[in-house]
């Protein structure tokens, strides 16, 4: 089952990179409904690690064998009219990036 949110789903980016091919039967757009369907034993997929974190479903997450990331960016008006919170957050954001 392959998650699709966009024109080129990130997980087919992956593999074709490693020059894989694999045998999509299913495609959605939501998470939720891909861990049901993995859940009731119709297959397997790969999903983000965030929405891995707390699920209620009875699955079984593994970690891939070559790992794969993606960039996330931050987007704001400008950075002076941020809230307080924005502010700690782009903060959090550069220690993190130095550590």
């Amino acid at each position: 089952m392959l998650l699709e949110k966009g024109v080129k789903a990130e997980i087919s980016e992956i593999f074709e990179r490693n020059r894989l091919t694999p045998k999509v039967r299913f495609t959605t757009w939501d998470d939720y409904a891909i861990m049901s369907m993995v859940e009731s034993g119709l297959g397997i997929s790969i999903l983000p690690q965030l929405i891995l974190k707390r699920v209620p479903y009875k699955i079984i997450a593994k970690e891939l064998d070559v790992p794969a990331y993606r960039r996330i960016g931050l987007a704001f008006r400008n950075k002076k009219t941020v809230s307080l919170a924005v502010r700690r957050f782009i903060e959090y954001l550069q220690y993190r990036k130095t550590s």
